[in-house]
């Protein structure tokens, strides 16, 4: 399945700047293949048992993926995952 996997400026300058077209079947399956592809940008997608982190929200077609099997929430062809790091400051 060809889904876009869209990131936050911080995160794209670690894959070219851009969004990234990726194949699975399920979310975890696009992350750990994004993953793969750009290293630098992996241990900000997920912890080092490849599970999500807390603070890092995934929404696929503007759902956030938390409410609907997490990384095992299916994908279809043509979907859009886009990831939302928590931002803190003050």
């Amino acid at each position: 399945m060809a889904v876009t996997l869209f990131l936050p400026t911080v995160l794209a300058k670690l894959a070219d700047g851009r969004a990234i077209e990726s194949t699975g079947d399920t979310v975890g399956a696009v992350v750990a293949d994004v993953a793969t592809r750009y290293p630098n940008l992996a241990p900000r997608l997920r912890d080092e048992a490849g599970q999500p982190y807390p603070f890092v929200t995934f929404y696929l077609n503007d759902e956030d993926i938390r409410f609907n099997g997490g990384f095992d929430a299916k994908v279809a062809d043509g979907d859009e995952l886009t990831v939302v790091p928590a931002i803190a400051g003050g």
